[in-house]
Order: structure tokens, then C-alpha cells, then sequence
């Protein structure tokens, strides 16, 4: 069985926030969700989460989950089809021009987590035993951890470390990563822009999801100490319990 909960906010400082999520548990052994941060100036990187989002469930829906080409390959149809969208609207909207989306996206099998991601959300795989971050940074600062130049701790305060490399909407064709993991009762997988990641550090998201109280206010837990902290971005995060 699968739960999940989910909550965004604009943050302390910004006037308008430009990521967006959904999930979705359409069966005891199924379970969608999508979380993505919009960038391109004030109007149009809310549109390009907006775009991206309703393009990808809806694509998604239409496939069906359990599709023969198989879960990764759904995934990656339905983020193409997200990139075309907003792409078309970049391209043809002039308020719009060069707005993207970050996008990071589960969908769970039975007892598999099929992963997407582009750009900077992440995703986390989470229980007693630790935190794992699944996906890998679209980004400068990443390519730098990469690479030897810093380490992962002068990443999170690094000048640069909002340039991201890949966008999804930002060319005519996407480049996603794609990931599996294995789950188990006693899981949990957080989707989140970088709004939460930015500000709190794997192990304190580890010990609110382990430790923190009930697991259906862990993403508000974490939305609290984002804001505490005086959250310049916006924040979203999506949780799902394996049980």
C-alpha cells in the first residue's frame, strides 16, 4: 500500500510561486507524482510548471502506467510531451520566450519507483537505515562536485548553484535521466524543488520523515523549517509512504 502528501508555498520572499505539483495513488500498487520549478521571469515560469505538469499527467493518464513498452519508457514520453508543450509556448509567446521548467517524477510499480528528472528537483530514497539522494543535479555546481573542483558542502552555498545545465522546455528536445529503485514497507521517496533542498540538509529532511512526528505532516514539518529559515525560494515537497 502507498500514501502520499504534498504541499508547496511562494516562500518568505518571492511574490508568486512558480513550482507545481500532483500525485496520485490510482490503486493500492500505483502511485504518479511530479514536482516542477518554473524559471523565466515573473509571468512565464509559472506557466512552464503550469504547462509541464498538466501535459505530463494528462499524457500520462492517456498512456496508462502499465503500458508494454514499460514504465521508464511511459516516463519518458510523457516529459517529452511536457517539453513540447512548453517549448511551443516559449516559441510562440513573447512574454514567454526562454522560459523552462525543472521536473523530477516517480512512478510506482508494484514495488518499483521508476524515476525522470531534469534540472535540479530531486528525489530521495528514505527509511531507518539512511537518506540516498536517486537523482543527480542538471546543474554547474554539480558538474563541479563532479569533477573534483569543491565539495558537496561548498555546493550548497556556491554562487552559482541556481545555474542549472538542463531545463525542460528550453530546447526542442529533452535529455532526462532516468532511474529505478527497489522499495520495501518502510519506505519513503520525497520529491522536491530546490526551494527545501537548498535550505534543509539531507539529514535533517532524514530525521523529520523517521523521527519528526506523523508522516501525513512531514511536508509541512519541512515547509515550516524552510520558512523559518527565511525560505527565498519557493518550496514543494512530495512524500510517499511505502507501507
Amino acid at each position: 500500500m502507498i500514501h502520499a502528501w504534498g504541499v508547496t508555498d511562494k516562500g518568505a520572499i518571492r511574490t508568486q510561486n512558480q513550482d507545481g505539483y500532483y500525485l496520485d495513488i490510482p490503486s493500492d500498487h500505483l502511485a504518479v507524482g511530479v514536482v516542477c520549478d518554473g524559471m523565466g521571469g515573473a509571468k512565464a515560469g509559472n506557466i512552464a510548471s503550469l504547462i509541464a505538469v498538466e501535459t505530463f499527467v494528462d499524457t500520462l493518464q492517456g498512456m496508462g502506467p502499465e503500458e508494454e513498452s514499460g514504465p521508464p519508457a511511459v516516463l519518458s514520453r510523457a516529459a517529452e510531451a511536457a517539453n513540447s508543450a512548453v517549448f511551443r509556448r516559449a516559441c510562440s509567446d513573447p512574454d514567454c520566450r526562454g522560459m523552462g521548467t525543472t521536473m523530477v517524477a516517480v512512478l510506482i510499480v508494484e514495488e518499483v519507483a521508476y524515476l525522470l528528472n531534469i534540472g535540479d528537483s530531486r528525489a530521495y530514497h528514505i527509511n531507518e537505515n539512511g537518506i540516498t539522494r536517486l537523482t543527480r543535479d542538471h546543474s554547474v555546481v554539480e558538474d563541479m562536485v563532479a569533477r573534483g573542483d569543491i565539495t558537496p558542502e561548498q555546493a550548497r552555498t556556491h554562487p552559482r548553484k541556481n545555474l542549472i545545465t538542463r531545463a525542460l522546455g528550453a530546447e526542442e528536445r529533452i535529455r532526462a535521466d532516468l532511474y529505478e529503485k527497489q522499495l520495501e514497507a518502510g519506505d519513503y521517496l520525497l520529491l522536491c524543488s530546490d526551494g527545501l533542498s537548498n535550505i534543509v540538509t539531507d539529514q535533517e529532511i532524514l530525521y523529520e520523515v523517521i523521527h519528526g512526528g506523523e508522516a501525513a505532516e512531514c511536508c509541512q514539518r519541512l515547509l515550516d523549517i524552510t520558512l523559518s529559515r527565511g525560505a527565498p525560494d519557493n518550496v514543494t515537497a512530495v512524500l510517499f509512504q511505502i507501507v
